[in-house]
């Protein structure tokens, strides 16, 4: 079934919020505060992510947030009191946040603020030199993009050397108490490290020996030490600081300090391994996602003006030279180019493009100088949707996620006692046994025991996986799709637009009772003047004249059915036979399978047909095969075209069923039927792209937007995003789900069994402290590395 946050959003009202945990890179700690945050009295759901270093949180609508949010600070402060907690600002429509690099005059804010808040269309500015960033209101018939722009005009008259950022803020960037953190760290473990090598190779006195053991010991483990204690003064007991803690003291109570000293260095180069991975990931994602544009080439007048995207306003012209990514979604209005959407769609080929067509920001002009009108702002921009979703996939987690964490809660206790066992109860039964030896095999248990190669390989394994995806042109908004699409049963396709091309034609006019083919063209076209129907724009265009509208006096849309419109003071009826038969026309039926069939009456007399088709796309077919070779159980296809058209277009491509001669509401109510005929657990997916493929969309376990030409609401409604209109692009992703799933289940697999075996090697004496370290992080590393393929399983597919 479909995902709790999504459940909560049909059930009651909530507030959404997200928040960033600076420093957070322990899976442990991240799933004690995820579980701790839920139990919490108000909260509806929470997602904690510590790739990303999101939490998203609902709360009740009528929750104390402020309450709440002291006691998740308390919870996330007890875990781990060096994570720094920031919200995520989610900015109402007409309000912006600026960041003013360089800004620490007062004086100069004052004159800012002074001056912007004398603009047209600003309600309210604060400029703040503390945080050197300006906050500006701006009332709804203003667009803020235009104000934007004045704005920065003023901050650089009055402070020219300030760097205006409208993404990046200055301080964040420079933290320096984290720097010095971070190198005083790093020269701990340098200095430890060599002092230790120096020990092992000269030979010193055993006090000698010892002490500089020691101090190396607490050089590299100092900070793991006092993180132990700290969460055990806080009554978090079990973890892998507390599991390295017991183990490397252990070793030196029983002299062994080689070995204390190297479980801990080798743990604090894995960790350091692991931080080093997880942050080349989100840089593998970032680098495919990196479309968000430095600047815009923006006319005004007679001159080119560089700004920033969020400066410019619909309908405004741009400049886009050939080697620059387009900023902004618009219209071609000079120029002739191709363009390369590989990092949109995944497609090879470059595009050509001309005046009048429509372009996605993101793309890279290859070779023509094109102006282009601005048809979105940026925030509603293709670049921003994609970075959006790329940037909060990872907060939706799936079930195999889910499950390694609350496995690893339960099995480090489990693993502890078992080690307290280990280290007793030998001894105290077998007469003569060394407590020493015992206590020594339950210290490399320990060591092995850490679960570390799961917590953190499992989620990264999801994140490179929808990296490869959105590298495919295929948008996945949240690791549990991904998984889930290895396990569907049932694939319901809207026809329009997703099995055909959606750009019908007339095809042939039949022409009745005294009417004209150009009679029937002509009140055809008034009749769907007022439409967006690609049906209705392919009668226009066959028309091809200009429409006096100054004729239609009345228009009535009758849904499902047809139109009808007043023209010319005659009353026409245009649409199916059931418009027909609802105003009891006597009308001559139209039998081509291959068509859809549009009828038209003129005061109740029926005046002929129009016969419109609509091209299959050419990977159709192929998709259907596709799915079943993957294991698609059922694969059906809704349309409302009449059953002799949609079980012909059916039957060409291969589906299994097809529900015809549909009215929208209907597509749910088919939904539903499937969905009580599923087999098991298997999910049930609908793919579509119209306005009115939303609600199904939204009660699809997995739902599929044609996000190139889909609408805006079927994108947001939709799980995953095609950036193009290729409906094989799914049998990639299901591709895709199935390589990242091969991946998780390789490191599950592998971490397990190399744990379990060591384990057992552990407590028999057959392994020492070395064969241990190498059992955590060893088994750590190889995982890690194996998870990071993920990544490159788009490029993957598009070689298949």
């Amino acid at each position: 079934m479909r995902n709790s946050m999504k459940e909560v959003d049909f059930m009651e009202k909530v507030i959404h919020k997200e928040y960033i945990l600076e420093g957070i890179c322990c899976g442990n700690c991240a799933a004690k505060i995820e579980k701790s945050i839920k139990a919490l009295h108000g909260i509806v759901s929470a997602d904690l992510d510590f790739i990303t270093q999101t939490l998203c949180i609902s709360f009740k609508i009528d929750a104390d947030t402020t309450s709440i949010m002291g006691q998740i600070r308390e919870i996330i402060k007890c875990n781990d009191a060096n994570v720094v907690i920031r919200e995520k600002m989610q900015l109402a429509e007409g309000k912006k946040e600026i960041y003013l690099q360089g800004l620490c005059c007062t004086v100069c804010a004052g004159k800012i603020e002074s001056r912007i808040k004398k603009l047209n269309g600003v309600k309210c500015v604060s400029v703040d030199t503390i945080s050197q960033k300006m906050t500006i209101e701006t009332d709804n018939e203003h667009p803020l993009p235009g104000i934007l722009r004045q704005a920065s005009e003023i901050i650089q008259e009055v402070e020219p050397d300030i760097q205006i950022s409208y993404t990046t803020d200055p301080l964040k960037n420079d933290n320096k108490k984290c720097c010095q953190k971070v190198f005083l760290k790093k020269s701990f473990l340098a200095a430890g490290t060599i002092l230790y090598v120096i020990n092992m190779g000269l030979q010193f006195t055993q006090a000698v020996s010892f002490s500089v053991f020691l101090i190396s010991y607490l050089l590299i483990g100092g900070e793991v030490i006092l993180r132990a204690l700290r969460n055990i003064s806080k009554g978090h007991i079990f973890d892998e600081n507390f599991l390295m803690a017991i183990a490397t003291i252990g070793a030196f109570a029983i002299g062994e300090y080689p070995e204390g000293v190297a479980v801990m260095l080798f743990y604090q180069i894995g960790e350091g391994f692991q931080r080093l991975a997880v942050s080349r990931s989100k840089k593998n994602i970032a680098s495919l996602m990196n479309l968000r544009p430095d600047f815009v080439n923006l006319k005004i007048n007679n001159s080119i003006q560089k700004v920033s995207p969020e400066e410019v306003a619909v309908g405004d012209s741009i400049l886009v030279k050939p080697g620059e990514r387009i900023p902004m979604d618009g219209r071609i209005t000079n120029g002739i180019s191709s363009l390369d959407l590989s990092a949109l769609t995944g497609e090879s080929l470059p595009r050509d493009v001309k005046s009048g067509d429509e372009v996605m920001s993101g793309a890279i002009n290859k070779s023509g100088l094109l102006t282009v009108e601005v048809s979105k702002e940026f925030g509603e921009s293709t670049v921003s949707k994609i970075l959006s979703l790329v940037e909060n996939a990872s907060s939706k987690k799936a079930p195999t996620e889910n499950f390694i964490t609350t496995f690893a809660r339960y099995y480090t206790p489990v693993v502890t006692v078992a080690a307290v066992v280990l280290a007793i109860i030998p001894p105290l039964i077998w007469a003569g046994e060394s407590f020493n030896i015992w206590l020594y095999r339950a210290l490399a248990f320990l060591v092995v025991s850490c679960p570390c190669a799961l917590v953190i390989s499992v989620p990264l394994t999801f994140f490179g996986g929808i990296g490869g995806a959105s590298r495919n042109g295929v948008l996945v908004k949240g690791s549990n799709y991904l998984e889930g699409l290895n396990h569907i049963d049932t694939i319901i396709m809207d026809k329009t637009g997703t099995v055909t091309k959606s750009v019908f034609s007339v095809h042939s006019i039949i022409a009745q009772n005294g009417f004209s083919e150009q009679d029937i063209l002509y009140y055809a076209s008034c009749a769907e003047k007022y439409s967006n129907h690609p049906i209705a724009e392919s009668i226009i265009r066959a028309f091809g004249k200009t429409i006096d509208t100054a004729q239609i006096v009345a228009h009535e849309d009758i849904a499902g059915y047809g139109v009808k419109a007043s023209i010319d003071g005659k009353t026409v009826y245009l649409g199916n036979s059931k418009l027909m038969k609802m105003y009891a026309i006597p009308y001559r039926p139209v039998y081509d399978v291959t068509g859809i069939t549009i009828y038209l009456a003129v005061d109740k007399k029926f005046a002929g047909s129009i016969l419109i088709k609509d091209e299959i796309k050419p990977d159709s077919r192929k998709t259907i095969q596709g799915l079943k070779t993957l294991g698609v159980r059922k694969t059906v296809m809704l349309t409302g075209d009449t059953k002799a058209s949609g079980e012909a277009i059916a039957k060409e491509i291969g589906m299994d069923a097809v529900y015809t001669e549909l009215l929208p509401q209907q597509k749910v109510e088919i939904f539903e039927v499937l969905e009580k005929e599923r087999q098991g657990n298997g999910k049930i997916v609908f793919v579509g792209d119209g306005v009115n493929d939303a609600p199904v969309l939204a009660r699809a376990d997995i739902g599929i937007a044609m996000g190139a030409m889909g609408s805006d609401a079927a994108i947001e409604a939709a799980d995953i995003v095609l950036m193009t209109d290729e409906p094989f692009k799914i049998v990639s992703a299901i591709r895709i789900a199935k390589r990242t799933q091969a991946i998780v289940w390789q490191n599950i697999i592998f971490a397990v069994v190399i744990k379990i075996v060591l384990l057992i090697f552990a407590a028999v004496g057959m392994a020492t402290m070395w064969e241990a370290v190498f059992g955590d992080v060893g088994v750590t590393v190889l995982a890690v590395l194996n998870a990071m393929r993920a990544v490159r399983t788009g490029s993957m597919m598009e070689m298949q």
